[in-house]
């Protein structure tokens, strides 16, 4: 086998002390990235000198082989100043994890330049395969590709023949291989650029794809605990991290709005019980989701994957972003006019933690049946 060359090398700065950079870079682009409803350069260079690209990364091609904690918490403080970029930095690093279960051959050639490159993704099934010499043959169109406007590659889900029957893969696709349809109008997380890649039988080598139930189960090789993690512990944290940190920033723009602002009357708005009580409920809801948070970051770190961290860890998740949306639509709904302008932090925050929410990852009811089923069933006395 050959071994791959690193590139790239060791990093004296941190994830964190990356993403405070990319943070400040992140708030003065805000404002472009929303109206231009992608990233644009500045953003995308950010995130990866952040070192987000790279953080999941196998050590043997420079990567940090980091940690969910570091990512989270990362993650959140971008999402301090813009869940769109923050979202993108989510989806640059989940990305190279996923890209860590390619065969050997199939890192090679996505790490060859080194560690930072970075790969969007659209890896839920669709599109059509077709078997072919040397490959497969890749057709069709993939929606949401968040980053895709600055990534190098891209990783696409689709259903492959597999025998007598099909199996769920994901394929790598350079991307110079595909075409990009300007799809992305959304009412929140609208600088994410999650646009449509379009494929017109592209052929795929056997080295740039793997089976989606390695992913599920974790991988045995490489090693690094990052890529042995069931994937369904980790997938929401991808979604709920730039969340908490819009959620975190809207909590504080609203509180020093509300401190200096008076009533019609004359009176101080903060004097009034409503207002009191909602930023008290929604600093605690929003400090009860960061635990959550922290807590699903920890057990993917630390715990041995069992079948009750699995089923605990996406039911954490969920309700985390349950705790966030109730913060942010309460500090909404007592914004008033103000805080419903197209101007106001509090309504892009209100958007864009409503819009992460509902990714699949995070809904309540599936990690909520899982969790109760499984539950039930180990306490059920056996015939």
């Amino acid at each position: 086998m050959t071994t791959a060359v690193r590139r790239g090398g060791p990093r004296t700065a941190t994830l964190q002390e990356g993403a405070r950079t990319a943070r400040d870079v992140a708030r003065a682009r805000a404002d472009a990235v929303e109206a231009a409803r992608a990233l644009d350069r500045e953003s995308a260079e950010a995130l990866s000198a952040a070192g987000f690209a790279r953080h999941f990364v196998p050590a043997r091609y420079g990567g940090a082989e980091g940690g969910f904690a570091d990512f989270a918490a990362a993650v959140a403080a971008v999402g301090e100043a813009s869940a769109s970029i923050a979202w993108c930095a989510s989806v640059y690093a989940a990305m190279g994890r996923l890209g860590s279960h390619l065969p050997e051959e199939g890192r090679q050639e996505l790490w060859q330049d080194g560690p930072d490159v970075r790969i969007a993704g659209s890896i839920a099934p669709a599109g059509r395969v077709a078997d072919a010499p040397g490959g497969r043959l890749l057709s069709g169109e993939w929606t949401f590709a968040s980053g895709v406007d600055h990534a190098a590659w891209v990783l696409l889900g689709a259903m492959a023949p597999a025998g007598e029957g099909r199996q769920y893969r994901f394929f790598a696709v350079p991307r110079r291989d595909v075409r990009i349809v300007d799809s992305w109008f959304n009412v929140g997380l609208r600088g994410t650029g999650s646009r449509t890649v379009v494929l017109d039988r592209v052929l795929v080598p056997p080295h740039r794809s793997f089976a989606q139930r390695e992913l599920m189960a974790g991988a045995a090789e490489p090693a690094a605990r990052c890529h042995t993690v069931p994937y369904k512990m980790v997938n929401g944290l991808n979604f709920v991290a730039p969340a908490l940190g819009s959620a975190r920033a809207g909590l504080r723009a609203w509180t020093s709005w509300i401190a200096g602002k008076t009533e019609v009357t004359g009176g101080a708005t903060r004097d009034r019980g409503a207002v009191r009580l909602a930023l008290s409920r929604s600093a605690a809801e929003i400090d009860l989701a960061q635990l959550l948070v922290e807590r699903a970051a920890r057990t993917a770190d630390q715990a041995p994957p069992t079948p009750d961290v699995q089923v605990r860890n996406p039911l954490d998740l969920a309700v985390a972003a349950e705790l966030l949306t109730a913060a942010v639509d309460r500090l909404f709904r007592q914004g008033g006019a103000r805080g419903q302008a197209e101007g106001s932090e509090l309504q892009r925050v209100w958007r864009d933690v409503n819009c992460a929410a509902g990714h699949a990852a995070l809904q309540f009811d599936a990690a909520g049946d899982a969790y109760a089923g499984h539950t039930l069933a180990a306490l059920t006395p056996r015939p």
